[in-house]
């Protein structure tokens, strides 16, 4: 076993960290890890953690260091992450105070900052003299989903390491070896997901949630009038709030109970008014986080409909690639049929308007209904 055996399909990435171990590869101290959602930036900051902790120095997986590291559970490896709008200023500092101080028992005092990119312009410039001048034996890892979401004045400072999205295959043989799934369902969960690992484990343990995309896929190819595409988005936009909504609600919860338990305070009884407004900031937290998770989903469904017309582009061309949702091939054919390549192609390019769109703070409703209805016309 090694730190890399779950880093997928990232062989360059691999490379580019491994030359960076051996005794006088030049190690940075600071990197930005930068690659599409689903590539698995923050695994691959975690492995590379690893190594650089490991009692054996090659990153073994098998040392207490290693699997500390891995588990999340290292006293020199602190790790922020964030499923709300953005990451505040007192985090980073908070980061910033603990990067100053030396390692307790390992090699190096590791830092790693999973969606760096939410982090806003005033919280950069709290990052950047850390970034700047670190303490000698401190290393700071960004984790972002492009380098251009990274402020310049911190990618210059940075090593970058592109990571790519994993072929199918590479997800689909990390979920039978991993996961247990036979080979057949982990092919077809890596396809459907489009090479993102955790949608695809998603997909392996619930199959009734590929089973409910493949139904999304069916009704988008079936929408034939602007009053359909109308209740289609507002059915996507109400099912986006439900998993969001009960996500949050999960997270929060255990939050809260964590936050009771560690105040010594009883579920049900009366809080002190001290600790109120630590309460109602987990609350804010939590409705921050609902909304965060809401645009997340959304943008699931807007990759979904892509994989939809690129399917059914394909068919048309003739091309010969692998078919993303082969579950619904007498539907994509059907399609494919009676549009256009034009019509199919300039989808696509609806897809990416409608995510630029939602970006910009359209509401995700109006954005999906004007998606859908040229879906209906075309």
């Amino acid at each position: 076993m090694s730190v890399w055996d779950e880093v997928v399909g990232q062989r360059a990435a691999i490379e580019q960290f491994t030359r960076a171990l051996v005794p006088g590869g030049n190690l940075a101290q600071a990197w930005l890890i930068a690659g599409p959602p689903g590539s698995g930036r923050s695994i691959a900051a975690r492995a590379f953690a690893a190594a650089l902790q490991c009692e054996q120095a090659n990153g073994c997986g098998q040392c207490h260091a290693c699997r500390m590291v891995l588990a999340g559970s290292h006293a020199d490896v602190s790790v922020v992450a964030t499923d709300t709008l953005s990451i505040s200023k007192d985090e980073v500092r908070s980061l910033v105070a603990t990067a100053q101080r030396s390692p307790a028992t390992a090699p190096y005092r590791i830092i790693i900052v999973e969606d760096a990119d939410r982090m806003s312009a005033g919280t950069f410039n709290v990052l950047l003299k850390a970034i700047e001048e670190p303490p000698p034996r401190t290393i700071w890892m960004l984790c972002v989903p492009s380098a251009q979401d990274m402020a310049q004045t911190i990618r210059s400072r940075c090593r970058l390491v592109t990571l790519v999205t994993p072929a199918p295959a590479d997800v689909a043989d990390l979920l039978a070896r991993r996961d247990g799934a036979d080979p057949q369902t982990a092919s077809r969960a890596a396809r459907a997901a489009q090479g993102h690992i955790g949608i695809a484990r998603r997909y392996v343990h619930q199959p009734e949630a590929l089973a409910q995309r493949e139904e999304a896929a069916r009704a988008l190819l079936a929408l034939t009038s602007v009053g359909g595409a109308v209740a289609y988005a507002q059915k996507l936009v109400e099912a986006a709030n439900a998993e969001a909504k009960d996500e949050a609600d999960r997270v929060a919860q255990s939050q809260q109970e964590e936050f009771l338990r560690a105040t010594g305070q009883e579920a049900a009884g009366r809080i002190p008014p001290q600790l109120r407004s630590q309460l109602k900031q987990l609350e804010d937290e939590a409705k921050k986080r609902a909304t965060r998770m809401t645009r997340d989903v959304i943008d699931r469904f807007l990759l979904d409909i892509h994989s939809v017309f690129r399917d059914v582009l394909t068919l048309q061309l003739n091309a010969g690639a692998e078919i993303i949702n082969e579950g619904v091939m007498d539907a994509l054919q059907a399609r494919a049929e009676y549009s256009t390549p034009a019509s199919s192609l300039a989808m696509l390019d609806e897809v990416g308007t409608a995510r630029e769109r939602i970006g910009g703070n359209v509401p995700p409703q109006l954005a999906l209904e004007a998606l859908l209805a040229q879906a209906a016309l075309g």
